[in-house]
């Protein structure tokens, strides 16, 4: 791993979390909370149909939705040069982001236990040969436009906050997992680059993308022992990353 980049010495910065699903932008307050009591600007949007934005889910809400959730965001608030991170799901919204952020708004991209996704595959392409993830999930959300929530447990968040996550999280929706992303590299274009796989989670399939990107030059690659949720087991340790990748 690269030593800590120094660049955030020299003023604060900006930066856009991006949640996962069934989250909203309630998850990230901790790291906020930290990098915001160091002079940073953060945003923690919550994408459109999950969260306190429940009350718009329907079945039209796709990938392309959430992608539009945080380019207008970047528009809106006339940010650039931003750090952009996403968490699990969240990675393939910033991928969709990437390419159709206004020019100059992103300056590092940062996949938190992230799906980092290929020219023309969807989330459900990599997830539906898992087991567990598969069948039962396609199946609700074929019936119902949505797909309920997966216990905060089977994704080994921390025993204090477990119910609290399970309270907060609501159903996503379907086809923002089946939509099938349209990349032309403009991701890989984005000078700094960041991958923070989370040890103590061992589904299937972020180790695969961390062993993807680790040794390239490219790329920052950090380790983290904790659950999934990042921002919630280790908000310190990941507010010191996304400052080393800003």
């Amino acid at each position: 791993m690269p030593p800590p980049d120094q660049s955030t010495a020299h003023g604060p910065c900006d930066f856009v979390l991006v949640h996962g699903a069934w989250h909203g932008g309630w998850c990230w307050r901790r790291v906020a909370d930290l990098l915001g009591a160091r002079g940073h600007r953060v945003f923690t949007p919550t994408l459109t149909g999950v969260g306190e934005r429940s009350h718009l889910a329907d079945r039209s809400i796709d990938l392309d939705t959430h992608v539009a959730d945080i380019v207008n965001l970047l528009k809106w608030e006339g940010l650039s040069n931003v750090v952009l991170c996403g968490h699990s799901y969240g990675g393939m919204v910033i991928s969709g982001v990437a390419e159709k952020a206004p020019p100059g708004a992103v300056g590092s991209i940062v996949y938190l236990d992230a799906f980092v996704p290929e020219d023309g595959m969807s989330l459900l392409d990599y997830t539906t040969g898992a087991g567990q993830e598969g069948g039962p999930m396609v199946q609700e959300g074929e019936r119902t436009g949505l797909v309920s929530p997966m216990p905060a447990e089977v994704f080994a968040v921390n025993a204090a906050d477990r119910a609290w996550v399970d309270a907060q999280c609501t159903p996503h929706p379907y086809r923002t997992l089946c939509q099938k992303v349209r990349l032309t590299g403009a991701r890989d274009r984005i000078a700094r680059k960041a991958y923070v796989l989370a040890t103590g989670y061992s589904g299937l399939p972020f180790f695969s993308f961390a062993a993807r990107v680790k040794d390239e030059p490219a790329w920052r690659y950090y380790e983290v022992d904790c659950g999934h949720d990042v921002m919630l087991d280790a908000p310190e340790r990941l507010a010191e990353i996304l400052q080393d990748v800003a």
